[in-house]
């Protein structure tokens, strides 16, 4: 591998261990030359919010990093139970018993994941209630998630209209590990709700200095939670929440012919098998994924240079006992993309890069053929600028284009002015827009909504589009860290789903539409504190309001209020505890009343290093044993109430 040295990222800040390669300033790595433990990082760096290697503090951008320590605190089992109570960051209803993420208050199809910078695609508007972009990445080959919030279409394009989830996994090292990891969760209830977990992970040099491996792979169960049985039998036990097995695994090659290149490439597979019941059917759905991915990255003398090529693939199977199946559905992404960045003045790095993407969609419902596709092509260029001693200003845009609606322009500004090495201003506006999906677009599109209703496409729908602004200053002392940020998105032609027929009957017929304008605004309060008796205490609270400027009423599945606290203290190196409390506030919903309540989650969780290869975890989720929608109707999601959690992780 490449030797490594100290480098400074910022006049303002100190300098960090990391690989001077382009690749981990593309991909977020920073990678270890010995071993785990062997990491010295002494600030957080962050890539996605400038496709450039940023001290988190410096980062042009609202950007929370979750890392792998924090993360293997608590029982992760997707990409949405990590980013969980982050600022800014709420988990909405996606269909029958899945969940999405939104990003202050925008709709969980306008945050976009990447998996090492490269985008997996949503499905849950191709298929009706699906989260399976969620669950491509092993919890012990992840490194750490950046959460950028606001929109990042200026990079990424469509989809990056609410903000960024990249997931970033750990690269091979300089000698060999091994992490292995097993946990369960047990609900005090007897309706079912346990979960089960086996990761691994092990990387090494196959050859010293130029080629390392990195395989990993997960095993995870989740029994189906069942309703509390009603005093009418049904034909089938409805699930609050279904049943779900699945196997991933990965497998990653990194060549470093010299010092200034790095190639990589990696496979990923799964398998996934899910079922729920109805009060009057069962559905079973048969999931497969693969990725294929290879990049190469370049620190030349005149600058850096990459180029990635990806193709991800899901197919999906569904069975349903009542005869009303959907599908298959099979969709793939294939994308080529490139970038360079370079100084061509003092105080200027700029950076030029495209993109082409074909996805293509299997469908019996999308049209007559069963086959859709649409090829997408772009381009874009950003400059940072620094100005003086204590202003930066990044200035960028991407150029998209879409076969249905030609070029779509996506600028973005954002400033930073630092006061001094604590205390930093940032400021920005950015512009956003995704395109309908195939589904949405096609004219010959019929498909199942719900459990008993139609939906149709739409020709002339137009893109989604929003003008986002923040401003707020971020505070990093010794002992004790802020954040306070207010924010402004403006949102035009969203797609949504407006009833055509049957709309006071059962089975109802919907069509895609853009009938909503909504502005969306709040503040957003972070805050962290060492306390005395090894106590560390960190906080987020998030004001938003969101209003549809058609109706003039606050928008569905949105709460007001919503806060996060946890509470840890580390009496000696080997023990760690953390008392976590969660906190959603009343909202409008579409469904029950139309009106949810406000709730409180506390849990609890211990660590404890047996040696410096076993460490053992414990906790107690849901102290205050809340059910939410298995006690009332009035809730969005179900959960499983009180529960215990153990696991144990291994180290080689």
């Amino acid at each position: 591998m490449t030797d490594f040295n100290f480098i400074c990222l910022s006049r303002f800040r100190r300098s960090v261990l990391v690989c001077p390669t382009v690749a981990g300033a593309l991909f977020g790595t920073v990678w270890v030359n010995t071993s785990v433990a062997s990491v010295t990082q002494l600030d957080p760096i962050v890539v996605t919010a400038s496709a450039s290697e940023r001290l988190l503090e410096d980062a042009p951008a609202s950007v929370t990093v979750l890392n792998s320590e924090e993360l293997s605190r608590r029982p992760i089992y997707d990409v949405a139970q990590a980013v969980e109570g982050s600022p800014g960051v709420t988990l909405s209803s996606v269909g029958i018993n899945g969940k999405g993420i939104s990003i202050r208050g925008m709709k969980t199809d306008h945050t976009l994941v990447l998996y090492d910078g490269m985008r997996i695609n949503q499905s849950g508007p191709l298929i009706f209630g699906s989260d399976f972009e969620h669950g491509w990445m092993p919890a012990e080959a992840i490194e750490r998630i950046e959460i950028v919030r606001g929109p990042m279409s200026s990079l990424y394009g469509s989809e990056a209209l609410g903000g960024v989830v990249n997931v970033i996994s750990r690269r091979a090292t300089d000698e060999w590990v091994s992490v292995f990891s097993a946990d369960g969760v047990f609900p005090r209830t007897s309706r079912g709700g346990d979960r089960h977990r086996l990761g691994a992970y092990i990387s090494g040099p196959l050859v010293q200095d130029v080629l390392g491996l990195t395989v990993s792979g997960q095993y995870q169960h989740t029994q189906a939670l069942y309703t509390p049985q009603s005093a009418t039998p049904t034909a089938f036990h409805e699930t609050s929440m279904g049943y779900r097995k699945d196997l991933l695994g990965t497998v990653g090659l990194t060549w470093t012919p010299d010092d200034r290149q790095r190639l990589d490439a990696t496979m990923s597979v799964g398998k996934e098998d899910r079922w729920r019941n109805s009060t009057t059917y069962r559905s079973d759905d048969n999931i497969r994924r693969q990725r294929l991915s290879l990049s190469h990255s370049g620190d030349w003398d005149w600058g850096k240079s990459e180029i990635k090529l990806y193709r991800s693939n899901l197919k999906r199977v569904n069975d349903r006992t009542d005869g009303g199946s959907t599908g298959p559905h099979q969709f793939t992404d294939k994308v080529a993309s490139g970038m360079i960045s370079f100084e061509p003045l003092a105080g200027h790095t700029v950076t030029l890069g495209g993109e082409l993407r074909k996805e293509t969609l299997e469908d019996p419902t999308v049209n007559a053929s069963g086959r859709e596709n649409a090829t997408h092509k772009a381009f874009f260029l950003q400059d940072e600028m620094m100005l003086g001693e204590n202003w930066e200003l990044l200035l960028g845009s991407r150029f998209d284009h879409h076969p249905n609606y030609g070029w779509q322009t996506s600028p973005r500004a954002y400033v930073l002015y630092h006061f001094n090495d604590e205390l930093v201003f940032k400021g920005g506006v950015g512009k956003g827009f995704r395109a309908p999906t195939l589904k949405q677009l096609s004219p010959g599109y019929r498909g199942t909504w719900g459990r008993s209703s139609e939906i149709f496409g739409n020709p002339d729908l137009k893109p989604e589009t929003s003008v986002s602004y923040e401003a707020g200053f971020d505070y990093t002392g010794d002992r004790w860290q802020a954040n306070a940020m207010l924010f402004l998105n403006q949102v035009e032609d969203l797609i949504d789903s407006n009833c055509v027929s049957g709309c006071t009957g059962k089975i109802k017929t919907y069509e895609y539409v853009n009938i909503n304008k909504a502005r969306i605004s709040g503040l957003e309060l972070v805050f962290g504190v060492e306390l005395p008796w090894n106590l560390h205490l960190k906080t987020n609270y998030t004001y938003l309001d969101a209003v549809d400027r058609t109706s003039k009423t606050r928008l569905t599945d949105r709460s007001r209020h919503t806060a996060n606290a946890t509470l840890n203290w580390q009496p000696t190196d080997d023990w760690d505890a953390s008392l976590r409390w969660q906190y959603v506030g009343s909202q409008r919903t579409t469904s029950g009343s139309g009106y949810q309540p406000a709730y409180a989650i506390l849990s609890l969780y211990g660590s404890y290093d047996v040696n410096r290869h076993v460490t053992l975890h414990a906790g107690i989720e849901n102290l205050t044993d809340k059910r939410l929608a298995d006690e009332s109707a009035d809730y969005v999601f179900s959960d499983e109430g009180r529960r215990l959690f153990v696991g144990m992780e291994m180290r080689f």
